[in-house]
C-alpha cells in the first residue's frame, strides 16, 4: 500500500503535483478532509481549524484555540490515513509526522517567490501584487512558526526531506515522475519492521489523543511509548486518582493490549 506524505509552500502548484502522483500511484489525495474530523474531536469550528493552518486566525483565536489538542488530534488522524495506505497525505506536519517510517517518502514542493506570485495572481485573476505577497508572507511566517512550535525544526530545512522540488525550473510531469520513481525504490517499500513502527507510532498518537479527550486526563502531559500493542506512561501527574485515570484511559484506547504504568505523583498538587 503506497504512502507519500508532501508538504508544499503557497501559490508553488504542490496541489497539481499532489493530483498527478495520486493518480499515477491509484491512491487518493488526504487533506482538507481532516480539518472536519480534527474540527470534531477538538470540539471547534472547521473554519477555525484551517485559520489557524493557514495562518489567519486572529490573535484572540490563537489565544483562546485549543491549540495542544489540535495538534494531537491532527497527529492521530495523519497515522489514521498511513495505517489505511494508498493515500498521499497533503500537509498537517505529515512529513515531519511520518519521516520515522521507513517505507514513506516525505516530499516537499517550493518555488521562488516570483514564481508564486505569478500563479497565485493568475489563479485569484487579480493583478492586486501587494496583497498577493502578503498573503504569501503571512503563510509563511504561520507555517514557519507551527513547525518551530511544534516540532522545534526550522521549516523546510532540506534535510527534513526525501526529495525537493522546485516547480520554478521543474514541470509538474517531471515532479510527479521523480515522485512515483521514488515511491517505487526499494528502500521505500513496505517491510515488517516499517509497518511495526508505523503501528506503534500511531498507537502512540492515539493514546495522547485519548488522553486529551478524556475530562479526567486533559491536562495530563506525559510521555507515552508504545511497542506492539505494549504502552508505557511515563512523567508526573497531580495525584493518585489522575494517575490512575491516565492508565484506564490508555488501557480503552483501541489497539492496546497492555499498559505499563510508571507515572509519578507530584509532592504538591499543580494548582
Amino acid at each position: 500500500m503506497a504512502v507519500v506524505a508532501m508538504t508544499m509552500e503557497l501559490g508553488v502548484r504542490g496541489d497539481e503535483v499532489a493530483a498527478g502522483v495520486a493518480k499515477a500511484l491509484g491512491i487518493k489525495i488526504v487533506s482538507n478532509d481532516l480539518a472536519e474530523r480534527v474540527a470534531g474531536r477538538a470540539k471547534v469550528k472547521k473554519s477555525l481549524v484551517q485559520r489557524l493552518r493557514e495562518g489567519k486566525a486572529s490573535l484572540l483565536e490563537r489565544l483562546w484555540a485549543p491549540g495542544e489538542e489540535i495538534a494531537l488530534f491532527t497527529a492521530e488522524e495523519v497515522f489514521a490515513a498511513a495505517q489505511a495506505g494508498d493515500a498521499l497525505i497533503r500537509g498537517w506536519g505529515s512529513t515531519l509526522l511520518l519521516r520515522p517510517v521507513a517505507h514513506i517518502p516525505c516530499v516537499r514542493v517550493c518555488a521562488p517567490v516570483e514564481a508564486r506570485v505569478r500563479t497565485l495572481m493568475k489563479r485569484l485573476d487579480t493583478d492586486d501584487d501587494t496583497y498577493v505577497r502578503e498573503e504569501i508572507a503571512a503563510s509563511d511566517d504561520a507555517h514557519a512558526a507551527a513547525m518551530q512550535s511544534r516540532f522545534r525544526v526550522r521549516w523546510g530545512d532540506p534535510v527534513l526531506y526525501d526529495l525537493t522540488l522546485n516547480t520554478g525550473r521543474v514541470s509538474i510531469a517531471s515532479c510527479v515522475e521523480q515522485v512515483v520513481a521514488l515511491a517505487g525504490r526499494p528502500e521505500f517499500q513496505e517491510t515488517e519492521k516499517s509497518r511495526a513502527q508505523l503501528a506503534s507510532l500511531a498507537l502512540e498518537a492515539g493514546v495522547r489523543a485519548a488522553l486529551a479527550a478524556s475530562p479526567e486526563t486533559t491536562k495530563v502531559d506525559v510521555t507515552v511509548i508504545a511497542k506492539g500493542g505494549r504502552v508505557t506512561l511515563r512523567g508526573m501527574v497531580e495525584d493518585e486518582k489522575e494517575r490512575k485515570s491516565a492508565a484506564a484511559v490508555a488501557a480503552g484506547t483501541t489497539g492496546v493490549s497492555d499498559v505499563v504504568n510508571e507515572l509519578r505523583t507530584m509532592r504538591r498538587p499543580r494548582r
